[in-house]
């Protein structure tokens, strides 16, 4: 061994740690190529893609100097590169800085100034380039980790099309060790990222060979027990019965409950279009389809997982049921008879899922027998996570790995917490890691004598990802657990047939590098036309390549005369008062159904990114003075979900500043706020009877004496089964009642235009500014009561005036007994128990 380090060829540099970085051909060939334009660099995981990116970074500091900026999609990641680069580079570690949302919006901006290098998650960077309080003119090295995130609208795709229009000598590296399933796809990534160079090496390299070993992949096939068949049957009735509802009304030509995702989606979309057109059954067909979405996660749970996580998947749906709000979908499904004889079932199930004891017999030939000394078990289910650690934990020194989002009751890791698990896998501390997808993409798990995929994973990625924990060092091996005739079978197949069309298209891609490159140089007119000067965008482009649709963002008729904000007159005479109130709740309405991401349909995936990045978490304000003059929009940051602040944060003359907004979702001027309602969120207030669009309105109205109200998108009087006349009494009472403008707009580019018309004739025309309002006029005494009382756990004003008109005073309701709180209207044990935990509880110090 002492021969083999001596004979350990190191990589020479001013910034680099001497005898740290071994001099690896294929990564200086690599890094040599990188360094001379943007480029794609494809490596098989584990084989230093970061060291790459690391080279041209040591690079581009000591030649070009400027600040570096490295993303990564998850905060564990940007702690590990943080981590390897304070090792390798001879630079004060102080000059090293990671950003992510833990870390405050103004610490932020100090950091960035004094910063040589910001390790960072792309949602925080992308927050502070919306909100102002960064640059990237002098970015002379910008790198993209997992780079095959950047499409649709991922914050990727924003950050490098500021990059190339602000940087003043940009460079990009893109990393991934499997950038896409086709060539279409890769192409896609290299135009978002501004890249037009690909470098692709894989393990049939001579060079890269040398630091491989072949993977032994085993499908394992798993018989089940007739107990969980006949669990699977009785869901699959259900589903059978609710698929011929869904054919009555002309949806489907099929009741076979095994139906595929893709005619699924097709169902939904021909149920939408129905709604648009005004049929009412189209209504019962969609809850009928979420019921059926329901029924086949059941089905997968216990066909490829575990009775356990399928019976902790009931417990949540029968407490969705029973909440209030509850969907008619939950409802119907938890009362159907043969449901609950599945659930009952599986209650009194004592037994294990087959795979339980195969992953047991596994560990135990790896560790055992084998002599090995780690292993990672892999599952899509958190449930199912928590359920093996427990199982394994008799036999073996077990731990878990899951994100850091708290879904559906199911308790997730901090940051630190992740951390020190690796930490101490590292160290050997324990043999066996259960982890969800957080460990799929580019943590530095350390390597392994087997990884254990509890179910098929249909992306390709994602099993390369995981393929790439073994092997490294040594002979490796890679067992998939499959589970006859169950959606395992299907999966199987098309991980297989993507794997296999990777593979072959990174050899083609090897092959055609050049001739890529020609294309992305051809096609690439977004990104590479930009000279530094900030071109201004046209109204009919998002500040992203592309973005993700919601259902509400269409056209609509655009010759609608709107009241009000036609012709602003210079000096008015504002009759409102210069009143601001606190708003109740979040101040915009996206019609978001609060639902888990998944990915390819295989139900509700762990949290990989566990980022939880909003970025800004001050305390509400109503906006901030300007004084360098230009035009400025101040723009509420939960209004990121849209592509407005980002579309306007790349026009010329224009500056975003991304604040927590009291009232509003946009501040154009000192008498200037917008709040924007897309058609479905305005008409969903009218059919639902929530309140919370005029209260939000009613305190905008308070504090500036121009409210603007946009509604966005198509269809105001069609959309919904409305009667027109609700809708123009709506209409009607915002513009009398509240003194409000209401204006219309086709779609989201459509609104960044008229956001900016409306801000230049402010502040350039009219000589305004963007400016606080202090000067709030008083509360009425029972505003004040109403106030404070609602401000006891969050439970708004309706609630605080039921509170108030029972007991009479603020005092009576604080010193009021739970048993009490119960008798008023609205309150209910969670509500009780919230107002008493509150008002009872020492203050922590």
């Amino acid at each position: 061994m002492a021969e083999a380090a001596a004979e350990t060829e190191y990589v020479d540099h001013p910034l680099l740690v001497e005898g740290f970085i071994e001099n690896r051909r294929y990564q200086t060939e690599l890094a040599a190529t990188a360094r001379e334009g943007h480029t794609l660099v494809c490596l098989p995981t584990g084989l230093g893609k970061t060291t790459v990116s690391l080279l041209v970074t040591a690079h581009r500091l000591y030649e070009t100097g400027g600040k570096v900026l490295f993303l990564a999609p998850t905060k564990p990641l940007v702690q590990q590169h943080a981590d390897f680069y304070r090792e390798a580079l001879d630079i004060a570690d102080e000059e090293i800085v990671v950003f992510t949302g833990e870390v405050r919006p103004d610490d932020r901006a100090e950091l960035w100034e004094s910063a040589s290098i910001v390790i960072a998650t792309p949602q925080v960077v992308e927050n502070d380039l919306v909100g102002n309080r960064i640059s990237l003119a002098d970015v002379t090295h910008l790198t993209f980790d997992e780079c095959h995130r950047a499409s649709g609208d991922y914050a990727y795709v924003y950050i490098a099309e500021r990059y190339h229009a602000d940087a003043e000598n940009p460079l990009v590296t893109g990393m991934s060790a499997s950038p896409g399933g086709d060539r279409e796809e890769i192409a896609a990534v290299c135009e978002n990222l501004g890249i037009d160079q690909v470098e692709v090496m894989t393990e049939d390299d001579a060079d890269v060979g040398e630091y491989t070993h072949d993977t032994d992949v085993q499908w394992e096939r798993i018989d089940l027990p007739d107990a969980i068949v006949e669990i699977r049957d009785a869901l699959n009735e259900v589903i059978t019965d609710r698929l011929e509802s869904l054919k009555e009304l002309g949806v489907t030509n099929t009741t076979q409950p095994d139906v595929s995702q893709k005619d699924l989606n097709k169902m939904r979309g021909e149920l939408q279009r129905m709604m648009d057109g005004g049929d009412s059954d189209a209504y019962t067909g969609m809850s009928v389809h979420a019921e059926v979405m329901k029924l086949r996660r059941a089905v997968e749970l216990v066909e490829t997982q575990s009775v356990e996580a399928l019976r902790r998947y009931f417990e949540r749906q029968r407490n969705a049921a029973r909440s209030s709000g509850a969907s008619k979908a939950s409802q119907r499904m938890i009362s159907e008879p043969k449901v609950r004889e599945a659930m009952r079932k599986a209650e009194s199930f004592d037994d294990l899922h087959p795979k339980f004891r195969r992953t047991r017999v596994l560990l135990a030939q790896t560790l055992g027998i084998g002599g090995g000394e780690r292993v990672i078990v892999f599952t899509e289910s958190r449930d199912t996570a928590e359920a093996l650690t427990e199982f394994l934990s008799a036999s073996f020194d077990t731990r878990r790995f899951v994100g850091q989002g708290d879904k559906e009751g199911s308790d997730g890791m901090t940051q630190t917490q992740q951390q020190e698990t690796l930490d101490a896998f590292r160290a050997g501390e324990f043999e066996v890691l259960v982890s969800t997808s957080v460990a799929e993409e580019g943590l530095d798990v350390p390597e392994v004598d087997l990884v254990l995929f509890f179910e098929p994973v249909p992306t390709a990625i994602r099993s390369i990802q995981r393929k790439g924990r073994t092997g490294r060092q040594a002979e490796g091996e890679v067992v998939v657990l499959l589970a006859n005739d169950t959606r395992d079978e299907a999966f199987f197949w098309i991980s297989r047939r993507r794997e296999k069309e990777m593979e072959n298209e990174l050899r083609e891609l090897k092959g055609v590098a050049d001739e890529l490159s020609d294309e992305l140089d051809d096609g690439q007119a977004g990104l590479t036309e930009f000279d530094g000067e900030g071109e201004q965008h046209d109204g009919d482009e998002s500040g992203s390549a592309e973005a993700n649709e919601s259902d509400d963002d269409a056209t609509t008729a655009a010759d609608e005369s709107q009241p009000g904000l036609t012709d602003f007159d210079p000096d008015p005479a504002d009759g409102n008062d210069s009143e601001s109130a606190e708003s109740e709740g979040g101040l915009t309405d996206d019609g978001s159904d609060g639902t888990d991401s998944s990915e390819d349909d295989t139900g509700d995936i762990d949290d990989t990114d566990g980022t939880g990045d909003t970025g800004d978490t001050d305390d509400g304000v109503v906006a901030t003075a300007r004084s360098d003059g230009g035009t400025e929009i101040v723009i509420d940051q939960r209004e990121l979900e849209s592509t407005i602040a980002r579309d306007l944060s790349t026009r010329e003359g224009i500056t975003t500043r991304l604040e927590t907004l009291a009232v509003g979702d946009y501040v154009l001027s000192d008498r200037v706020a917008v709040e924007r309602k897309s058609v479905a969120d305005f008409l969903d207030t009218l059919v639902g009877g929530d309140r919370s669009m005029f209260e939000q309105v009613k305190d905008t109205a308070r504090a500036y004496a121009r409210p603007v109200v946009i509604i966005e998108g198509e269809d105001l009087y069609g959309e919904r089964n409305v009667h027109p006349n609700a809708v123009r009494g709506a209409l009607s009472s915002l513009a009398i009642d509240f003194d409000a403008s209401v204006l219309r707009t086709e779609d989201e580019a459509d609104t960044a235009d008229l956001l900016e018309v409306i801000a230049r004739r402010e502040q350039e025309e009219n000589n305004r500014e963007v400016s606080a309002h202090g000067e709030k006029g008083a509360k009425t005494l029972a505003e004040q009561q109403e106030y404070v009382v609602s401000a006891i756990g969050d439970i708004g004003p309706v609630t605080a005036r039921a509170l108030l008109e029972h007991f009479g005073t603020v005092e009576a309701v604080m010193t009021a007994r739970e048993e009490d709180l119960l008798e008023v209207r609205g309150v209910g044990e969670v509500t009780a128990e919230r107002i008493r935990e509150v008002i009872g509880s020492e203050y922590p110090e």
